[in-house]
């Protein structure tokens, strides 16, 4: 156990938390960085979750007990066959339609009867009951098993602060917000309670699955276990969004305790090479392509593990890249997946055209580690909170590329607020974007990837201006997770609170 450990005496170290992650890489990898940090504060820690996505962090299981942290990962069976869905469904990047988005969401309650069998095991006699059950806040069922345990459970949020207070003040003045949507059916208006400009668009009301009553009764369970939990943990730093932090808490009413950026924990090189899952490329060979490019004149096109770019997107993305003559790594997940007649063959023609100032990476890439790196000057992103927190955290200026959920309003805060990044100028999202059956669709040509680009990287006095900035806010985040710091404490917070719970 690792010598932080030792300076938080034995009652942190007679704690058990219970983690029940979402089921969606997002979710999952720093719910896993959560993991690590409570055991090297001296707490004893289960993470709970299915077959599938403990195999994928299999690496990260290995390193955990051969440095001898108290961490038990905890195998639950998801009857996925049971419920329609395809067997081994059990991450939401592997819903293979639109159709069976709601069910496996639906599904995810599921998981409580295998969890409850786990605590009830008699074996487990060597560790005390759960002090604290940490979960998701989409795993609403969870609020039913701590209430059996009579035990504090706090919510673990994935997005910004900057979106759960939006998506707050959205929900709490929905009718309003629907009565000037029929009075101004096209544009942007402004969110009510919030003393500066914040753009809403119809697609932040009115929900691309608000007609399917499944969807809404789901996200009434989630609203619901939201209202009676204890506290919220946010996976941000309150230098990065102070204002928004200090509203969303008054807000709820609830203790609201930064923990993040998560992606700074502290780890070994080959451990974060495999955070998420095990890359899909030679690490050696990445690495030593990226240290002979310029300081700052690498871009990393990367859109998570959900998004999914229809092939001509792809295609257009790729020859704008190409244009561009500027040097990229590309993670591209499609191209295999989707096995389209001559894409294959267009890829590594492709290829061989950018080689040595282009590397194209299919699959899993280690993006903390390529955003790490010092000739990284760029990332095209989609906002997924995760990613762009990470390059955050890395100093690393955004194009953002929106495509759903939480991801527009990141933009906002990124572009807007921070003003660290450029658009590229998506305006609506679609869930079936997931899914696209017509991968002929286009939504930026390659001309608007070059002209992004340009301004990314170059955009003289203004691209140094978001660059300065960006750097700024990379130290300010590095402070929040050192001793001492605001994300620091605010873990220390959170584990003093489950402390006095207990006592009481």
């Amino acid at each position: 156990m690792s010598s932080e450990a030792d300076d938080f005496g034995s009652n942190t170290k007679s704690l058990h938390f219970l983690l029940v992650p979402m089921m969606a890489q997002g979710h999952m990898i720093p719910m896993v960085d959560l993991a690590k940090l409570l055991a090297a504060r001296g707490a004893l820690v289960t993470f709970a979750t299915t077959p599938v996505n403990l195999a994928r962090i299999q690496t990260t299981i290995d390193g955990v007990t051969a440095s001898a942290l108290p961490i038990r990962f905890v195998e639950l069976q998801f009857p996925t066959i049971d419920v329609g869905l395809p067997d081994g469904c059990e991450n939401a990047d592997l819903i293979p339609s639109a159709e069976l988005f709601v069910p496996f969401m639906n599904a995810l309650s599921l998981l409580r009867r295998p969890l409850e069998a786990h605590l009830q095991d008699p074996d487990l006699t060597q560790w005390p009951k759960p002090s604290c059950l940490i979960s998701d806040n989409l795993q609403h069922w969870t609020a039913d098993v701590a209430r059996t345990l009579n035990i504090p459970r706090l919510i673990f949020h994935g997005p910004s602060c900057f979106f759960l207070l939006c998506d707050l003040l959205i929900n709490r003045h929905r009718v309003e917000l629907e009565v000037a949507l029929e009075e101004k059916s096209s544009g942007s208006f402004m969110l009510p309670e919030i003393s500066h400009p914040i753009r809403i668009n119809k697609h932040e009301v009115t929900s691309v699955m608000g007609s399917d009553p499944s969807w809404s009764k789901y996200m009434e369970s989630v609203r619901a276990a939201e209202e009676s939990a204890d506290g919220v943990l946010v996976n941000s730093f309150v230098e990065l969004e102070q204002w928004y932090f200090e509203r969303y808490q008054q807000a709820t009413g609830k203790p609201v305790w930064p923990v993040g950026p998560l992606s700074l924990y502290k780890e070994e090189l080959n451990t974060k090479e495999t955070r998420g899952r095990v890359s899909s490329i030679d690490s050696k060979i990445l690495f030593q392509w990226l240290d002979k490019q310029k300081v700052g004149s690498v871009v990393l096109v990367s859109f998570g593990s959900i998004v999914r770019n229809t092939i001509a997107q792809l295609m257009e993305l790729g020859y704008g890249l190409e244009a561009s003559g500027r040097s990229f790594i590309w993670v591209v997940k499609e191209v295999e997946e989707r096995q389209v007649l001559g894409v294959e063959e267009w890829m590594k023609k492709f290829e061989n055209r950018v080689e040595g100032r282009g590397m194209v990476i299919r699959g899993w890439a280690p993006q903390t580690l390529i955003l790490e790196h010092v000739a990284v000057g760029g990332f095209v992103t989609h906002c997924g909170w995760n990613s762009t927190l990470e390059a955050i955290a890395a100093g690393v200026v955004m194009a953002t590329w929106p495509h759903l959920y939480d991801q527009f309003l990141n933009e906002q805060l990124v572009v807007d607020v921070l003003k660290i990044g450029v658009a590229v100028g998506i305006e609506e999202p679609k869930l079936h974007d997931l899914w696209d059956d017509n991968e002929m669709a286009v939504k930026v040509k390659r001309g608007e990837v070059e002209k992004v680009l340009e301004r990314l990287m170059g955009g003289g006095e203004e691209g140094d201006e978001r660059r300065e900035r960006a750097k700024e806010i990379k130290e300010k985040a590095r402070m929040a997770m050192e001793e001492g710091g605001s994300s620091w404490k605010g873990l220390q917070d959170a584990i003093n609170y489950v402390l006095e719970s207990r006592q009481k």
